[in-house]
């Protein structure tokens, strides 16, 4: 089930909100019934995973109480959160890597062992980052311990951030579990921002997403300059809609239900540099490895050598996390490198002054980013980075000009939305804040008019983040 399916709309939020507000009272039976039906939600596609999920909880909440009941003790304690953390790696490792392992023990040593065909639970990457953040705030004091089960199991599991975040820290909301104020102005807040995601997402996303299937599914060497182009643009924008219309959605659902999730896109499109964009994009995962991986490493208190290490390992273990193929290790190693070039050459702060920052920002982040389309086949991927640098099939051909006729629209709404267009208009054209308000108002009914007419209608709608 994902947030712009007709049965989750019409169906199961509507019973949510109804049963949660109009039936339900005291903070017990409200937590219990958003528990119960969370499991629900992930259970939905494969009843089965849910068992997955439900043990990682209950051994991070078991290693939370050990952890608490050592606090006197601090080598027990170590131990707790070693092997605690082992077990959240090794539940990812053998659902997300273990196949992926497999085939390179073959390839590389010339063996033929088995490899295990294994299903990926939905949103794990999301759910075990998040259990592993529980263990890690209880030891470091940053939370204190939830000795109830059904608490930490709501945390892990609440259904607007379960299956593609944002990733939420258990002590941004640790006192919201138990202690929270649901009103009406953070209940319409909340709307309007899932309003918002649910357009991205249906309109911009899953019609960018047409484009960008197309074009990634021809021979690279058909592609003119400038069909490479919008198809990879178009992919980029894809996934950034599709992922930050996710996360809005979720805030929103976290607001109406009175749950304070922190921003997890900035404009990432206005970034001058690949630093800046990254301080922009998926902030929530930026910062759960800069705090539980990075610093502790070393972070940028060492050496150079060790700061330019500590950099390559997280980007690497980042591309990783994105996906168990070589192509996302290649991936989050082309930032690591570009990163180190822009912290240790005069790259970094020329763009970050000037204009030409914007094009190679994107330009980087576009050609980059072809990686983790083409998943396992670097060859097509290395074949459509060449056809958008002039190794294809000229500079324009019939299949752009498709592209653009088809296409433009989408293309067009996607810059202006990816903007902060809204505010700098605003501002120029001095609108004031009530006229302002009353255009916001009627273009959301108007999105949300057209939005719901694609969802009844049951478009195309592929959702990237399911694969993480």
């Amino acid at each position: 089930m994902v947030f712009s399916d007709s049965i989750f709309l019409f169906f199961f939020l509507t019973t949510v909100l109804l049963v949660y507000f109009l039936i339900l009272r005291g903070r017990k039976a409200r937590n219990l019934f958003l528990m119960v039906m969370s499991l629900v939600f992930y259970a939905w596609g494969e009843p089965w995973f849910v068992f997955v999920m439900v043990g990682s909880i209950a051994v991070n909440w078991l290693a939370g109480l050990f952890l608490d009941r050592y606090k006197e003790d601090p080598a027990r304690k170590k131990r707790v959160l070693v092997l605690t953390v082992t077990f959240n790696l090794l539940l990812l490792g053998v659902f997300k890597y273990l196949m992926f392992l497999m085939k390179n023990i073959n390839w590389a040593l010339g063996l033929q062992l088995p490899v295990p065909h294994i299903i990926l639970p939905i949103g794990i990457s999301f759910f075990t980052f998040q259990a592993m953040s529980y263990v890690i705030d209880v030891y470091r004091g940053d939370g204190q311990v939830q000795r109830s089960f059904w608490n930490v199991c709501l945390y892990i599991s609440l259904f607007p951030q379960l299956i593609a975040g944002p990733i939420v820290r258990y002590q941004t909301v640790a006192e919201e579990i138990e202690d929270r104020n649901e009103n009406f102005d953070e209940f319409c807040e909340g709307g309007r921002r899932f309003v918002v995601g649910l357009i991205k997402k249906v309109l911009l996303a899953n019609n960018l997403a047409l484009l960008a299937d197309h074009a990634f599914g021809l021979d690279p060497a058909a592609l003119s300059v400038g069909s490479g182009w919008l198809g990879a643009v178009a992919y980029l924008w894809q996934v950034y809609f599709d992922f930050s219309g996710y996360s809005d959605m979720a805030i929103g659902m976290g607001l109406m239900f009175g749950f304070h999730f922190l921003e997890n896109f900035n404009f990432p499109m206005v970034a001058r540099s690949i630093t800046e964009f990254w301080r922009r994009w998926h902030i929530s995962l930026g910062t759960w490895f800069r705090d539980y991986l990075y610093i502790p490493l070393g972070g940028s208190r060492r050496k150079t050598g060790r700061v330019i290490l500590n950099t390559v390992i997280v980007w690497t273990l980042t591309g990783l996390w994105h996906g168990a193929e070589w192509a996302f290790i290649i991936w989050g190693f082309s930032f690591a490198v570009l990163l180190i070039l822009e912290k240790y050459t005069p790259l970094g702060k020329w763009m970050d002054a000037h204009p030409a920052g914007h094009l190679y920002a994107m330009a980087a982040m576009t050609t980059v980013t072809v990686f983790i389309n083409v998943g396992g086949d670097l060859g097509h991927a290395t074949g459509f980075i060449a056809s958008m640098y002039g190794g294809g099939n000229g500079f324009w051909d019939d299949t752009a000009t498709m592209y653009v006729r088809e296409y433009g629209f989408f293309v067009l709404a996607a810059l202006i939305t990816a903007l902060p267009v809204g505010p700098f208009l605003q501002k120029t054209l001095r609108i004031p804040e009530n006229a302002m308000q009353l255009l916001r108002g009627i273009g959301l009914l108007a999105g949300l008019a057209l939005t719901l007419t694609y969802v009844v209608m049951g478009g195309y709608n592929p959702f990237i983040y399911f694969n993480f």
